[in-house]
């Protein structure tokens, strides 16, 4: 059975946003900066970075956001994109490998209790968010009041994702936890 896919525009002019009628990973999301790190974890990102210009890929839950280098254009590769993510989605092929999967959400639900309250702010309330432009955020770790963030998909890079960062993400983590810092993008 086809899969319906829309296209949608993020705030990060080099970043396009696939969103898909069926679930891509349980939660949370992927990210891909290179084509040997999708090569040995994900199928269908692999596939993705065989198309020309594709620089990095990330999965989310029903979403797949495709960043474009200098190489390649927009209506060549959203047209390679669109087929590759047809196909793979059609054929039922394997998204995450399953291994891999079973290590990432391991290591997600791993962490002290700070971590996994903040964690479960960020993926309640702020995800679903950064979620709506083609991007994600995870949290990387806490260390003396200052909690270190991964922006990715459409957030990595874009011009307003230190605002997104300094203005909300921070203000909403401090207000539930007075003794942090700061959050910093690593």
């Amino acid at each position: 059975m086809a899969v319906n896919i829309q296209l949608e525009w993020t705030p990060n002019p080099s970043t396009l946003k696939y969103v898909v009628d069926t679930s891509l990973l349980p939660r949370g999301a992927m990210n891909f900066q290179s084509r040997d790190v999708a090569d040995a974890k994900s199928p269908l990102a692999r596939r993705l970075f065989d198309i020309k210009g594709v620089t990095a890929v990330m999965l989310g839950t029903n979403f797949v956001t495709v960043t474009k280098g200098e190489e390649g254009e927009w209506d060549e590769l959203n047209d390679g994109v669109m087929t590759a993510i047809d196909q793979h989605l059609t054929a039922g092929a394997e998204v995450v490998k399953a291994q891999v999967l079973d290590e990432w959400l391991n290591a997600v639900s791993a962490g002290g209790d700070l971590e996994n309250k903040i964690r479960e702010i960020l993926d309640a309330e702020i995800r679903p968010a950064v979620a709506m432009d083609g991007g994600d955020i995870t949290l990387d770790r806490v260390e003396n009041g200052t909690v270190y963030v991964h922006m990715q998909g459409s957030c990595s890079g874009c011009p307003s994702s230190t605002a997104t960062l300094r203005m909300g993400i921070e203000t909403r983590l401090r207000e539930a936890f007075p003794e942090l810092v700061e959050v910093v993008a690593v």
